[in-house]
């Protein structure tokens, strides 16, 4: 059993290797750095409450972007759009005060220029499923060939940002700028 996982991983190893070489040993390389993918730091958790008081007894659903992670290609040289892959890894919790096993989150996506102006701005739900005795998940969503439009040529991809983050009332927000936290795992002994 072993030698068959340990095989499973090699294969796994070399086809990764041979995707990755066939990037770096392309006939191009980009002509400019990816845009920065990133969470925005007072959006990158939610805590939903239930009942007064900021106790753990009434935590609800709870969600944190994780990572967030990105590989981008310029079509060509000229002011052709810059091509982008991203994957938003997420953690999940259901707290005391949650009703149900599952909950629908929202998060949104933005193009910014850096520091500046939002691009293009939107807002994903992700329906999350927990089974019985599980108060945890996590999943990793992925975006695939998003376009960054670029004025010209000498636009690097530099000059934009991708920020990810979850919609959130004024007092989640509120919340999350206290600097309090009730982390996924809160309660769960992990």
């Amino acid at each position: 059993m072993r030698r068959i996982a340990a095989l499973i991983c090699l294969s796994m190893l070399v086809t990764g290797c041979q995707s990755v070489r066939g990037v770096v040993e392309g006939d191009q390389p980009n002509p400019g750095p990816c845009p920065t993918a990133l969470s925005l730091y007072d959006a990158h958790r939610v805590v939903n409450f239930h009942g007064d008081g900021v106790v753990y007894s009434n935590v609800g659903f709870t969600g944190e972007i994780l990572n967030v992670v990105s590989f981008c290609e310029y079509t060509d040289r000229d002011a052709s759009p810059i091509s982008m892959d991203m994957g938003i890894r997420m953690a999940f919790g259901r707290g005391p005060a949650a009703s149900g096993r599952s909950h629908t989150y929202q998060y949104f996506v933005a193009v910014t220029r850096r520091d500046q102006a939002v691009i293009e701005r939107q807002v994903y739900p992700v329906t999350v499923e927990f089974p019985a005795g599980v108060d945890r998940v996590e999943l990793v969503q992925e975006f695939e060939n998003m376009v960054i439009p670029r004025a010209d040529a000498s636009t690097s991809g530099a000059n934009f940002e991708v920020i990810v983050g979850f919609e959130l009332t004024e007092e989640q927000l509120e919340f999350n700028r206290s600097g309090q936290r009730f982390r996924v795992t809160a309660g769960s002994g992990s």
